[in-house]
């Protein structure tokens, strides 16, 4: 009791002294200057600035920018309970979605969620790979091998699988792409700014990764900017189409949103792809320069809704399937998403968490969260990958169970019935710009 009664008595005697200090000395000399400064400079600015002054090297941020501008809680979805009766509680609906109509061998979904390009070795621990893999399995939809090569162990994890056509080039090869169920021409990304290069030096390359990936001992893995080759737009549809005519799966192309988004579709236009992927500003990543995730790109709801938009005005909407990434985290917000015109939603970063949910506590308070899942994290051996894929399961089964019942209130049986004139706005500018009805105006047919 002695004992406690000192220390209580000397952090008292500390803070008056604290307090007195701040109530009475001049800016230059007290603390609270700092609290000024944060206000304006901000907290994430002033550690960023720190982290830059230590290491005179470009930052690299996980997960992606705070700086998120799609306004989704200002978009509601429209029930109708008179005029137009919620579907009947017999009525089946029909959650099933298929990627690449056209294609001799089409992907069949059982949701309209899937497991967006997140790769082995350049973003997640092969652990983190096979989890994400066997959840999405689990709950019939599809995982993405993002910039890597095919890992054995993610082909037999994933029933269905996506393999990106990349910068990097390690999957490009056609003993790898005649295995995939899929093929995703990756020319952009979301968090990165679009396209740039980016090495991962030798040294932090294991021997299973090195092996994948094709690399000699000590080399490095460098992303490049473009691909060889592609030199041109010609060089670019001609790719496209060349792969398409060779293999039977659905062939699409990932590109990072921008405000030349129109000018970029009338390229994608030109080719015979199944898909195109939009993949706005606010998409996640395990390292990405500040820069690049804050300031450049298209916010992902204007991204999704112009392209759908254009694609409809151009009247191919039936022939290319429009994916929309970037940011999504909810189910109200996929709803949204299909709403504006998306055939299916990618998730990436809500993904990895759900499927940590109560592993997180393996890593938290002494390490952040990535530690448990990025390639070179302290602590990816510590995940349990039967665990996390349970977990991710549950979590893609509990948002279409919510999906289901906001068609339901609709009065609609599939998700492909939903339309712009399922959403409402109250802002106005949205209203304008995008075409989606005001909720300050009576709504006329």
């Amino acid at each position: 009791m002695l004992f406690q009664g000192i220390i209580r008595s000397l952090i008292n005697s500390a803070s008056d002294e604290m307090m007195e200090r701040m109530l009475k000395d001049q800016y230059n000399e007290n603390l609270f200057v700092m609290a000024t400064a944060a206000q304006k400079l901000t907290l994430r600015a002033i550690i960023e600035a720190s982290m830059r002054a230590q290491s005179g090297q470009v930052l690299k941020r996980a997960y992606g920018s705070p700086n998120v501008q799609s306004p989704w809680e200002k978009l509601f979805l429209s029930p109708t309970q008179l005029f137009s009766l919620p579907t009947d509680d017999k009525s089946p609906i029909n959650t099933g979605i298929t990627i690449g109509k056209n294609a001799k061998a089409p992907l069949e979904l059982s949701m309209p969620i899937m497991i967006t390009g997140m790769s082995y070795g350049g973003s997640l621990s092969l652990k983190a790979k096979i989890a994400l893999a066997k959840g999405a399995t689990l709950a019939g939809t599809c995982t993405n091998t993002g910039e890597s090569a095919l890992s054995n162990e993610e082909r037999e994890a994933a029933k269905y699988l996506i393999g990106q056509y990349h910068r990097g080039e390690w999957m490009n090869t056609e003993e790898q792409l005649s295995k995939l169920d899929a093929i995703e021409v990756q020319l952009g990304q979301g968090a990165w700014g679009g396209a740039v290069p980016s090495v991962t030096s030798g040294e932090k390359i294991d021997e299973h990764l090195r092996s994948t990936w094709h690399l000699n001992e000590g080399e490095d893995a460098v992303l490049k900017a473009r691909l060889t080759g592609v030199n041109t737009t010609q060089d670019i549809i001609n790719l496209l189409n060349g792969l398409k005519e060779k293999y039977d799966v659905p062939v699409g192309i990932k590109i990072a949103a921008t405000h030349y988004i129109e000018k970029e579709l009338d390229v994608i236009l030109k080719t015979n792809v199944d898909y195109i992927v939009i993949d706005g500003a606010e998409g996640g990543t395990a390292v990405a320069p500040p820069t690049l995730e804050d300031d450049m790109g298209l916010p992902t709801l204007y991204a999704i809704a112009r392209a759908a938009k254009y694609l409809e005005m151009k009247g191919v909407k039936d022939k290319y399937d429009l994916i929309a990434a970037g940011g999504l985290k909810t189910p109200g917000q996929f709803l949204k998403a299909l709403a504006l015109g998306a055939n299916a939603v990618y998730i990436g970063s809500i993904a990895l968490v759900a499927m940590l949910q109560d592993q997180s506590v393996n890593a938290t308070p002494a390490e952040p969260t990535p530690q448990l899942v990025v390639y070179d994290g302290k602590l990816t051996e510590d995940l349990d990958i039967e665990r996390g894929a349970n977990n991710l399961n549950n979590f893609l089964n509990s948002c279409v169970e919510e999906m289901k019942l906001a068609l339901i209130a609709m009065g609609k049986t599939s998700f492909s019935e939903l339309s712009i004139n399922d959403l409402v706005t109250v802002d106005k500018d949205i209203s304008d710009s995008l075409g989606i009805a005001y909720a300050g105006l009576p709504y006329l047919e």
